[in-house]
């Protein structure tokens, strides 16, 4: 189904100032030709209350043809089941008052910009999740607006089989109007599952943090691509693997960013114990890099400037003290010699 642009001009003003015309002429008729009637009793006077009687009862029909769009707005319409066309541009038209306005999720409001919970007293129903809402006697106008789609957090299992909680916020719009509302039932619902589903394709194949021999580009290399340290790309991966599967609705995928991301509560605190020690062994390793560089530095200095002379033995001593005191978790309480070195 390909869009076809609505050809008709914006005549809605002209069309509703002649009926609001014809309207008054058929009630003035019908009050004139009363008291003609009772008067002189004439057939075609009789004639002309009926057709303004009939014209007041079903004058109201041409009103059915007005509509009217705001700019970043369209309007699908269907003639008996045929598609007429798309009105795009913003403006007051009047169309063929049997036209019937279609837009499949106009009762379907997302947790998105844009969408209210009320609308002029219309009824509304929440799912259980909370991600989507059914809302029902508002309007049929297709929104072409870009929108932000905040799908809500999901527990998925990352490549190492960790579980985490993500959420993505999915910026999206729609191009093509005749496929969004012909090709799909609901295309705002078609997006929501597209987007959980592409969200758990790409999450599992990382890792949450960088881990060894893990293969996320599909290269058959290990390479250091995470959750936490390649947002960017694992967003952009994202927004393709959904903007591959919502062509078919006539939807565009503008952006799509990570908004949460941690590991499940049930494992939070054990991966958060493991980060520490991780810490704790990396600020050790580099302790103890900066301690040896600074004993090798000294020992260096003092047989160059031949301060003191050395034997092994009271080189060893030397290491052994000076490790204890750079290494050591508080502060050196130091010994002072007073006697012979040796």
């Amino acid at each position: 189904m390909e869009e076809k642009i609505y050809t008709g001009k914006k005549n809605g003003m002209a069309a509703l100032l002649v009926s609001l015309i014809l309207y008054a002429v058929a009630i003035a008729g019908i009050i004139i030709t009363a008291i003609s009637y009772d008067r002189i009793h004439i057939a075609p006077v009789l004639v002309l209350m009926v057709l303004c009687i009939v014209y007041a009862a079903i004058g109201w029909i041409p009103f059915l043809g007005l509509k009217v769009l705001k700019p970043q707005e369209a309007l699908v319409l269907t003639l008996f089941g045929d598609y007429v066309g798309t009105i795009r541009e913003a403006g007051f038209y009047f169309v063929n008052p049997f036209c019937t306005a279609v837009n499949p999720a106009a009762g379907t409001k997302l947790a998105q910009s844009g969408d209210t919970l009320t609308n002029n007293g219309a009824s509304v129903s929440i799912s259980a999740d909370g991600a989507s809402v059914s809302v029902e006697g508002i309007g049929k106008k297709i929104s072409l607006k870009a929108m932000t789609l905040n799908n809500g957090r999901q527990k998925i299992n990352d490549c190492l089989g960790n579980p985490i909680e993500i959420g993505i916020a999915v910026i999206w719009k729609v191009t093509d109007t005749a496929k969004a509302v012909f090709n799909v039932d609901n295309y705002k619902e078609y997006l929501s599952l597209q987007c959980d589903s592409a969200l758990r394709n790409i999450v599992r194949i990382y890792p949450y943090d960088v881990a060894a021999n893990v293969d996320t580009t599909g290269d058959g290399q290990a390479d250091e691509g995470s959750l936490r340290g390649s947002a960017e790309i694992v967003a952009g991966r994202i927004r393709d693997e959904i903007q591959s599967k919502v062509n078919d609705a006539g939807l565009e995928i503008i952006e799509a960013r990570i908004t949460y991301l941690a590991y499940a509560p049930e494992i939070a605190s054990v991966m958060l114990q493991r980060q520490q020690a991780s810490a704790i062994i990396d600020a050790r390793k580099m302790i103890v890099d900066g301690a040896v560089g600074m004993v090798e530095m000294a020992l260096e200095q003092l047989s160059e400037k031949q301060v003191v002379e050395l034997d092994e033995e009271r080189k060893a001593a030397m290491v052994s003290n000076l490790l204890v005191v750079l290494c050591g978790n508080h502060d050196a309480q130091p010994i002072v010699n007073s006697g012979s070195l040796y």
